[in-house]
């Protein structure tokens, strides 16, 4: 180490500065895309509640249709059987 110039030392010097800012920069950039990841979790659990509450409507809609469905068969067979 004695053996450095100074402009060897400088340079060593600015690497190191260099390396810390790239550093400080890619914790950065971590940090954010943590943040957006964590929301875009967030943001996929309530679709997931939604799609449940939608899965259970829809059933009972298909009730509903089913039930309608056979109501209208019921009064067509007994218009035409009871002619």
């Amino acid at each position: 180490m004695s053996d450095m110039s100074f402009k060897q030392a400088k340079e060593l010097v600015e690497k190191l500065e260099l390396t810390e800012l790239t550093l400080k920069k890619s914790t950065d950039d971590i940090d954010k895309s943590s943040k957006k990841f964590n929301e875009a979790l967030k943001m996929q659990e309530h679709l997931l509640k939604l799609m449940q509450e939608k899965d259970k409507k829809l059933d009972v809609l298909k009730l509903l249709v089913v039930l309608n469905v056979g109501f209208i068969g019921g009064l067509l067979a007994g218009v035409f059987l009871f002619k």
